[in-house]
């Protein structure tokens, strides 16, 4: 993809921290006022937070739904305050939690999970009403090979983790994604 200069980068980045700080004092979401033509693309985006180096949060949008500025600004808010799996961000927390945003393409079905590519593939598995996304930075992490990432999709969907095997629809999408302890180790020369 890489569609995004490193200023509009870290531009995005200082938007999503913004929108935490301002919820965290006022309990209220703003959007800033930007005449940046590409913050106003409805964009696929999720924003995840790390503190100490551990996921904190992760929430997002898998498809275009709104402009990404409001994207970036909703789905910060929702991962540092509404993520179910962690309580609220708190402001002793504020300090040490590390942002990662990733902009999505629009997700396309595969015919054969052998399709999806590893660290480039971001997938969306689904069966009747359950849909479980795993972004493509996931299987990395993790260490996962292609089984073991389809197998976690299926567990993230609520479905059991060989579901797979005995048919799930797949879908793709790819992310560029950046955050700021990247983007401070690249200004750093590291």
């Amino acid at each position: 993809m890489g569609t995004y200069s490193i200023s509009e980068k870290k531009e995005l980045l200082k938007i999503a921290r913004q929108a935490i700080r301002e919820f965290l004092e006022t309990g209220e979401r703003r959007y800033p006022d930007h005449s940046n033509p590409k913050y106003q693309e409805h964009r696929g985006a999720f924003v995840t937070l790390h503190r100490k180096g551990k996921l904190r949060g992760c929430i997002g949008h898998p498809l275009p739904v709104a402009p990404l500025l409001q994207s970036v600004v909703d789905n910060a808010v929702a991962a540092a305050f509404e993520d179910p799996r962690f309580s609220p961000l708190t402001r002793e927390e504020f300090g040490e939690i590390d942002l990662e945003i990733s902009i999505l393409t629009q997700p396309l079905p595969v015919k054969s999970y052998r399709d999806i590519h590893l660290g480039r593939d971001g997938i969306i598995v689904g069966k009747g009403l359950n849909r479980g996304l795993l972004l493509p930075q996931v299987p990395v992490e993790q260490n996962w090979d292609l089984e073991e990432y389809i197998s976690y999709g299926c567990l993230k969907a609520g479905l059991p983790m060989n579901e797979w095997q005995k048919g799930v629809k797949i879908e793709t999408f790819q992310a560029e994604v950046f955050g700021e302890k990247d983007l401070r180790q690249d200004q750093n020369g590291t």
